[in-house]
């Protein structure tokens, strides 16, 4: 794990992106007239669905695995991760031609299993908690010599995912909101920094999933705490949010609200109908805090950052609530 220090800023985040610039996607930012108007906002949709990988988690893995010097690059790097992060890992290792090894849950969503595999990686499969995952992933690093490269609480990761939120305020600079979904903290924590940064005056608002509302509820005790973890369908957000991370979204952020399990699903369709792209779950959770009227964007100009497209296509929840 890397220490987060003062060091990361803005300029952290620039450096950041041109280390990373040749092996990413700068992705579009899309808007919707009919989501506009039934939110009564202008709405900026930045679609790391369409990232490599499918997700915003190319961004700070391949800006951590590329930082590494290359006594160090050539052990090779480790991580766990139920999906998106791992893929991340494996595919920036591929590309720098040094080992990986990625500890995934038994639960993991086939397609995310199926996407850590594709770039080579050794996967080593433990049980769904997070005791197991830390675990299996030390007895892999003690084993190897391997560097973890934690998929939040690593200061390289964070400055690579700020640079989505650099990109989005470098297309559309006049943002009154931006707005990201709220996990372990990575994404927020870059995100936050990199638009306090260039747009003092912007309000930084995190969502996550009423289930899964350690970060909501340490943002209003004003100290972190660890909740037990329930079910939801945003499953990249289970995860509970990292402690230099909550040091950085007390400095930086405005408001952590949430939602409902039943918001999230009609956001996720609403974007799917509407704007005709594939999101997953975890991507619908900001637009569901405004479609669910938890903050009012009413007449603002708000940043969305859509953070990832891998969804099991067997396992759409619509389909499945409809079987049950």
């Amino acid at each position: 794990m890397v220490k987060v220090g003062n060091s990361l800023d803005l300029s952290a985040i620039r450096a950041a992106h041109e280390r990373i610039r040749p092996h990413i996607h700068r992705t579009p930012v899309l808007t919707s007239e009919r989501l506009n108007e039934a939110s009564g906002a202008s709405l900026f949709f930045k679609c790391e669905n369409f990232q490599k990988i499918g997700a915003f988690k190319a961004r700070g893995a391949t800006n951590a695995v590329f930082a590494l010097d290359e006594a160090i690059a050539r052990r090779g790097v480790a991580t766990h991760s139920s999906g998106n992060h791992g893929a991340a890992v494996a595919r920036a290792a591929k590309l720098r031609g040094i080992p990986a090894h990625i500890v995934m849950p038994s639960n993991s969503a086939k397609v995310k299993i199926r996407a850590v595999e594709s770039y080579d990686a050794h996967v080593v499969f433990c049980e769904p908690t997070e005791d197991a995952r830390e675990i299996a992933c030390a007895e892999v690093i003690n084993k190897t010599g391997s560097t973890l490269i934690h998929s939040f609480e690593n200061e390289h990761v964070i400055a690579g995912q700020g640079t989505a939120a650099v990109e989005l305020l470098e297309d559309v600079p006049d943002l009154d909101v931006a707005m990201c979904p709220i996990g372990g903290g990575g994404l927020l924590s870059g995100t936050a920094i990199a638009a306090k940064s260039m747009r003092p005056k912007i309000k930084v608002i995190a969502v996550e999933p009423q289930n899964v509302d350690d970060a909501a509820q340490s943002f209003r005790a004003g100290r972190r705490l660890i909740t037990e973890k329930k079910f939801t369908i945003a499953d990249g957000l289970r995860t509970n949010v990292g402690e230099p991370n909550f040091a950085i979204i007390q400095r930086y952020v405005d408001d952590i609200v949430t939602v409902s399990e039943e918001a999230i699903i009609s956001a996720m369709r609403r974007i799917w109908e509407i704007m005709k792209i594939i999101i997953e779950p975890s991507a619908a959770v900001p637009y569901a805090a405004i479609l669910d009227g938890a903050i009012d964007v009413n007449d603002k100009r708000v940043g969305i950052i859509l953070t990832g497209g891998n969804v099991d296509l067997d396992a759409l929840p619509w389909i499945c609530s409809r079987d049950r």
